[in-house]
């Protein structure tokens, strides 16, 4: 296994040009705090002139791209993925150093990846619209699709990849121009994957990156008069920002905000099933994942048993650097703001009165680490049971029914992700009726894949990505009256 370059550096991509604008700030490994690469960063009027300049020279390319072909626009996506499939160990190694993930994690992200991009160029070759019976026998009646235009990509750093490639995958098939900016904390293996794209043809200003001060660049593009479209993943408070700054003029929002996903232990539920999906759904990217698992909502007859074994699998896992020999199962947090962050809402808790099931331990001495911690007793008023924690902690209350369960789960103004786990198809199916969330996972705590539609309800966003629904996001709708 060679480490990357340490000198490796994310540079802009303006116009197919690679530009060094800006201060160079290190990007280093949260499990060492060792830098292991540059990244180029804009501020102040800086970032305003060039995140103006990459929305210019996106608007000029736009129609050329737009009147491409399907065909030809598919091929270049499928030619990426095939040139990501070939550096997917290098970018992987990279993406594992940078956000702290352990490196089959990292693998399985970039693999997650360059499925968006085969599953849009496929989904494009299938032009979609509709042709209406008229009532009128001396008019046709039919719907089109067209490209938006300008659309800007604004992704955070826990699966920079990934989030990227779900958005720029649709935006590049449906004949979109792309403005991206990327989390300055892991900016580098998103960085080459998205140059990958020129490699595999696209043409240039198709594409553009800029990195830097994310509130100027961001307020930049959604002022910009050539900008149509913002995708935006995110936390809620940053999120409403944006969506204030479109709603100025009138550009269409896609949101993916801030999660609190319940997953229930129903009465019936088989007991291995729900251990082992509440430590997947909970502790995955060491508990840094939009529709991680917040709350553990467990039924009374089930919950001791429940809490005992979930709270030993915790303690039983080790924690070490994400590419170390052999493999830890949990890697560190993304930054020391994170630990600050998570351990302000453990300690919350416990002043209230809560509980930890978990066991203390000695972390690294270097690295920004947190233990997998496990509560029980927690008071409805502490600030787990109702804010994000966003890593490796989670609290567990007891409920008594069904009705109990689902009231407390859509109890939150966010509505982005739900789990149950039961036996009974009945039970399952008016859970998924009855919860307050744009995605249920029954008896599965992973449910995203890039064909199906991703997107939360309330306060955590607007629109979906994934499917048809995120292809469609990125297109707007023609009708067509005709009298020939």
């Amino acid at each position: 296994m060679t480490t990357p370059d340490p000198h490796r550096t994310a540079l802009h991509l303006v116009g197919g040009e690679h530009l060094d604008a800006g201060q160079l700030v290190d990007v280093t490994d949260p499990a060492t705090g060792r830098a292991i690469g540059r990244a180029c960063r804009v501020s102040g009027e800086e970032a305003v002139q060039l995140a103006r300049r990459a929305a210019e020279t996106a608007a000029a390319a736009q129609r050329a791209w737009a009147e491409t072909s399907p065909r030809s626009r598919a091929k270049i996506l499928h030619d990426g993925a095939s040139l990501l499939a070939e550096r997917a160990e290098e970018i992987a190694l990279t993406l594992a150093l940078e956000a702290g993930k352990r490196l089959p994690e990292a693998r399985g992200e970039v693999a997650g990846s360059a499925e968006y991009l085969t599953w849009f160029a496929e989904e494009i070759r299938r032009p979609r619209g509709e042709y209406f019976t008229s009532e009128d026998p001396a008019r046709r009646q039919l719907s089109m699709h067209r490209p938006l235009g300008v659309v800007a990509t604004l992704t955070p750093w826990n699966f920079p990849v990934s989030i990227q490639a779900r958005k720029v995958a649709p935006a590049l098939a449906a004949g979109n121009t792309v403005v991206a900016r990327v989390s300055e904390k892991a900016p580098l293996a998103v960085t080459r994957w998205l140059s990958t794209l020129h490699e595999a043809g696209l043409p240039d200003g198709v594409l553009n990156i800029v990195h830097g001060a994310a509130g100027t660049i961001t307020e930049t593009w959604t002022s910009h008069e050539a900008v149509r479209g913002v995708s935006f993943t995110g936390s809620t408070a940053v999120g409403s920002r944006v969506l204030g700054q479109a709603a100025n003029r009138i550009v269409r929002p896609m949101m993916e905000l801030g999660g609190d996903a319940a997953f229930i232990v129903a009465e019936d539920a088989d007991m291995d099933i729900a251990l082992t999906q509440a430590e997947l759904g909970k502790l995955r990217n060491t508990g840094q994942s939009c529709i991680g698992i917040n709350r553990f909502l467990v039924h009374r007859s089930r919950a001791e048993e429940f809490s005992e074994r979930l709270a030993a699998r915790f303690d039983e896992l080790t924690i070490g650097p994400g590419t170390a020999d052999p493999l830890p199962d949990l890697g560190p947090v993304i930054d020391t703001s994170r630990v600050q962050e998570v351990t302000a809402l453990v300690d919350d808790a416990v002043e209230r009165g809560a509980r930890r099931l978990t066991a203390p331990r000695e972390l690294p001495a270097q690295g920004t680490w947190l233990a997998p911690t496990l509560l029980a007793d927690v008071p409805l008023d502490a600030r787990i049971a109702r804010e994000e924690v966003f890593g490796p902690a989670a609290a567990i209350f007891v409920v008594d029914t069904d009705e109990e369960a689902i009231s407390l789960a859509n109890s939150t103004e966010m509505g982005l992700a739900s789990y149950v786990v039961t036996q009974d198809a009945g039970r399952a199916f008016r859970y998924a009726e009855r919860l307050e969330t744009g995605i249920v996972g029954i008896n599965d705590a992973l449910p995203t894949v890039a064909f199906t539609p991703m997107g939360g309800t309330k306060q955590s966003g607007l629109g979906r990505e994934g499917g048809t629904e995120g292809l469609r996001e990125f297109q707007e709708t023609t009708y067509v009256a005709w009298r020939p």
